[in-house]
């Protein structure tokens, strides 16, 4: 059986107050997923993947240089992509959902990737796009993410329902 990935993108630098939700969320992410990958700094990525690693889950960081030593030290498994910026369709094609928390362009081309893509991503404080999912709290959050994963029904701001992500799984 396929595990399961959830990706995580926002800001390299951020609040306490993302911070400390970011943390919050990673936590929670522990109790759905198998994984977590994100882009492997600092911010929002840190606080997340050390939420998730408290918990026993197992972290990836695909990073944008060529040194793992620019990894956070919450990442278990880090992939030094040499791409830059571009490094960001690696981070969003190797989750099955994505949750995007506040956060500026890199956030936002992300975004970008999973509509192209067709691949899940739900808002939580962050851009207000057609097309994205957006929740307003972390248990309405968590509730989305079960649901996508188990290929439950689920609509986004652009109506994308279950038939769609089951097609992009490649199942019928």
């Amino acid at each position: 059986m396929r595990k399961w990935i959830v990706g995580i993108v926002g800001g390299r630098n951020c609040s306490k107050e993302v911070e400390k939700l970011a943390q919050e969320l990673g936590k929670n992410l522990a109790k759905v997923a198998d994984f977590l990958v994100c882009g492997g700094l600092g911010g929002v990525m840190k606080a997340v993947c050390k939420g998730f690693k408290s918990k026993g889950g197992v972290t990836i960081g695909i990073i944008p240089g060529y040194d793992k030593n620019d990894a956070n030290p919450y990442v278990d498994i880090v992939i030094p992509s040499g791409l830059g910026l571009a490094r960001n369709v690696l981070v969003v094609k190797t989750a099955d959902v994505v949750v995007a928390l506040p956060g500026e362009y890199g956030t936002l081309s992300e975004i970008a990737y999973c509509l192209q893509f067709g691949i899940p991503v739900i808002s939580f404080r962050s851009w207000d796009i057609k097309g994205v999912i957006k929740v307003n709290s972390l248990e309405e959050l968590i509730i989305k993410i079960k649901q996508i994963l188990k290929g439950g029904n689920f609509e986004s701001n652009s109506g994308v329902r279950r038939r769609q992500l089951l097609l992009w799984r490649g199942k019928k």
